[in-house]
């Protein structure tokens, strides 16, 4: 007996997908990075890598923050 995914299923999922990928997408924009990246949240496995990318890189928005603070002391 072959498993059947109806309209509901689908519907369910992308609910979910969504209430996944938006809260990422704020995350990664806050941090500099690109929404887009909040799509590898529904991969099984890349979602883990990504968690631990974001947790141990260099925000660029830190980046950033530390030019504007060099280039203030040389003025």
């Amino acid at each position: 007996m072959p498993f059947r995914v109806g309209p509901w299923e689908i519907i369910l999922l992308l609910i979910i997908a969504v209430f996944v990928i938006l809260p990422f997408w704020k995350i990664f924009a806050k941090a500099g990075f690109s929404g887009w990246l909040s799509l590898t949240q529904v991969v099984p496995f890349l979602n883990i890598f990504m968690l631990f990318f974001l947790a141990f890189a260099q925000w660029p928005v830190h980046r950033e923050l530390s030019n504007l603070k060099g280039s203030s002391d040389a003025v």
